[in-house]
C-alpha cells in the first residue's frame, strides 16, 4: 500500500494542470506547514527564529524546468536578490537551488552565465550555494556543471542520491574537488535500470556514501529524518575520531522538528532546508511520496480555518 501511495504522489508531483491550480489557491492545502511562504520577505521572521533557537537555514526558491531564457534570467536574479537579503538581515543560511530553474534544459551557456552571476554575488557575501540535484536524467549535466564551477568557487556544493546506481561512482570522482556533498535517499520517481528500488539497498547505499566521503576527509551534510541513518552516523564519527564540525545533519523545515532540537542539544550542527515561492507543488507531492505521515498536514489545511 505504502509503494501504491508512493507512486501515486510521484506521478501527480508531474502533472502540470494541477501546478498551475495550485499556484492560483496559494499554500494553504497543508504546504504553509512545510514552506517558509510564497516569498523570501515572508520567510525572513521563520528564518530569524530557526537561527535564534540555533538552527542553520538553507533556502531553495521552488520551481524547475524554466523553458525561456528571458525566464531564467528572471530567477537567476530573484536568487541573487535572496543572497543579498541574507547578507542585509544577517541570517544563518546558505542557499539551495535548481540547475533547471536557471536553463539547464535550455542550454549550457546559459546555466553557466547564470550560475556565474550568483557564485559572484555569494562570494562576495561568504554564503555558500548548494547545487540541488534533480532526476536522473540530468545528474550528469548537474556534476559536470558543479566539476567546472568548483575550480573557481570555494563556497560550493551539491547533492548526490543515493538511490542511484551511479552515486558511488561520483562520490569517488568528486574526491579530487574537496566536495561539500549533501547526501540524500533521494525522492523521483526512477526506473530499475538506474536506480535502487528496495529501500533496505537505498538505506545500505546511503550508509556507505556517507563513510566514504567522511573518511575522504570532506564537509558532508546527512540529509536524513531517518533515525537509522542518524544513528550509523553518530558511531560512524564516534569510531573514526571525526570531529562535529566537519559534517551536520540536515532536515526539512516543518518535519522532525523535536528530533531537530534533539540533535542539537547533543551539540550537533543541524541545517533546516526551507523551500519558499508559489511553485510549490512539485516539492509538496514529492514530501507526501517520502513519507505517508506527511499527508496528514494537507488535510488539516483543507480543512482549518
Amino acid at each position: 500500500m505504502e509503494a501504491i501511495s508512493k507512486n501515486f504522489f510521484l506521478y501527480l508531483s508531474n502533472n502540470k494542470v494541477l501546478d498551475r491550480l495550485a499556484k492560483r489557491f496559494g499554500t494553504r492545502f497543508g504546504a504553509d506547514k512545510i514552506v517558509g511562504g510564497e516569498t523570501f520577505s515572508q520567510a525572513i521572521p521563520l528564518i530569524k527564529q530557526l537561527n535564534h533557537d540555533g538552527l542553520q537555514v538553507t533556502v531553495d526558491h521552488l520551481g524547475e524546468f524554466v523553458e525561456s531564457e528571458a525566464e531564467s534570467r528572471k530567477r537567476s536574479q530573484e536568487c541573487i536578490e535572496t543572497i543579498q537579503a541574507i547578507a542585509h538581515h544577517q541570517l544563518n543560511s546558505e542557499v539551495s537551488l535548481k540547475l533547471t530553474s536557471l536553463g539547464l534544459d535550455i542550454s549550457k551557456e546559459i546555466v553557466m552565465e547564470n550560475m556565474e552571476r550568483i557564485l559572484q554575488e555569494a562570494e562576495r557575501h561568504d554564503i555558500t550555494v548548494t547545487i540541488d540535484m534533480e532526476d536522473s536524467t540530468r545528474c550528469g549535466a548537474t556534476i559536470e556543471i558543479y566539476k567546472a564551477l568548483k575550480e573557481k568557487y570555494r563556497n560550493l556544493g551539491t547533492v548526490i542520491q543515493a538511490y542511484l546506481h551511479r552515486s558511488h561512482e561520483d562520490v569517488e570522482e568528486l574526491h579530487a574537488y574537496d566536495p561539500y556533498l549533501r547526501l540524500v535517499k533521494g525522492a523521483y520517481k526512477e526506473s530499475g535500470k538506474v536506480a535502487f528500488v528496495d529501500k533496505p539497498e537505498v538505506d545500505a547505499n546511503l550508509k556507505r556514501l556517507i563513510k566514504k566521503n567522511l573518511l575522504n576527509g570532506h564537509y558532508t551534510a546527512i540529509a536524513s529524518h531517518d533515525d537509522a541513518i542518524i544513528k550509523f552516523t553518530k558511531e560512524l564519527v564516534k569510531e573514526h575520531g571525526i570531529s562535529k564540525d566537519h559534517f551536520e545533519f540536515q532536515m526539512l523545515y516543518g518535519m522532525r522538528n523535536q528530533t531537530q532540537y534533539d540533535l542539537l542539544k547533543e551539540g550537533y550542527t543541524v541545517r533546516v532546508y526551507m523551500p519558499y515561492g508559489d511553485d510549490w507543488y512539485g516539492y509538496f507531492m514529492r514530501r507526501l511520496a517520502e513519507r505517508p505521515a506527511n499527508i496528514a498536514f494537507a488535510i488539516k489545511g483543507i480543512f482549518s480555518k
